[in-house]
């Protein structure tokens, strides 16, 4: 198994690295492995391979893969949508980054909880770059203003930057299109701090880092079985 993770994720390194050098040398791109489709023993066997970073996309396999794995220096993401009655867990489980922050109601929600706890958390926001009902996220009009505000009124949410995910489709322009509005919303917000664009995911990465993710989430390009 340890080798043919090993294959995996140099395939995806190298992958990287080439669309990375297309956008620009000074290009630098953060994997995060998404652990949803794993077993504890592959990310340990990553963590030996190098890989740090890691994301989960619910609050309770979150918690037990921190809990479980807590003996490695690992840097923890989580990645998919949070329920309200989930948020105290989150706040609990102390993510390096919330990378689905999709409405200002859940801002403010997060905010409240934060203060009461008196802690901060690193978040982004996510912006719904295809305008797909089946996607949560911010509308691409409205996201530049909800950011604003957000930075405003939420004082113990860190925003960092952005996520979307790409177009639902087997169209690459249309992909391509989606993460190229995101991407523009993120240059624009470079100005009140935004340094993260997350974008890409095992099927579209290289597309993604084309069109200037900084960070991509993968996860069954890494841990699939070949």
């Amino acid at each position: 198994m340890k080798e043919i993770l090993r294959k995996n994720l140099d395939e995806v390194i190298w992958n990287i690295e080439q669309a990375r050098v297309e956008v620009s040398e000074h290009h630098i791109v953060k994997l995060v492995a998404v652990g949803k489709y794993s077993d504890e023993e592959s990310i340990k066997t990553l963590y030996e391979l190098g890989q740090r970073a890691f994301g989960e996309n619910q609050v309770q396999q979150l918690a037990t893969r921190m809990q479980n794995l807590e003996s490695l220096p690992l840097e923890w993401h989580m990645i998919g949508t949070l329920q309200s009655n989930k948020i105290n867990k989150l706040i609990e489980l102390r993510p390096v980054l919330f990378q689905a922050l999709d409405s200002l109601k859940l801002a403010e929600a997060l905010d409240k909880r934060l203060a009461e706890k008196n802690q901060k958390m690193n978040a982004l926001l996510q912006i719904n770059s295809a305008n797909e009902e089946s996607k949560s996220g911010v509308s691409v009009d409205e996201a530049i203003d909800i950011y604003a505000q957000i930075q405003e009124e939420c004082s113990n949410i860190n925003l960092k930057g952005v996520m979307s995910i790409g177009a639902h489709t087997d169209d690459t322009k249309e992909i391509q299109k989606s993460f190229e509005v995101t991407h523009n919303i993120y240059e624009k917000l470079k100005n009140s701090g935004a340094s993260i664009c997350s974008m890409g995911m095992s099927n579209d990465y290289e597309l993604a880092i084309r069109c200037g993710s900084n960070l991509v989430r993968i996860g069954s390009q890494i841990f699939k079985k070949r």
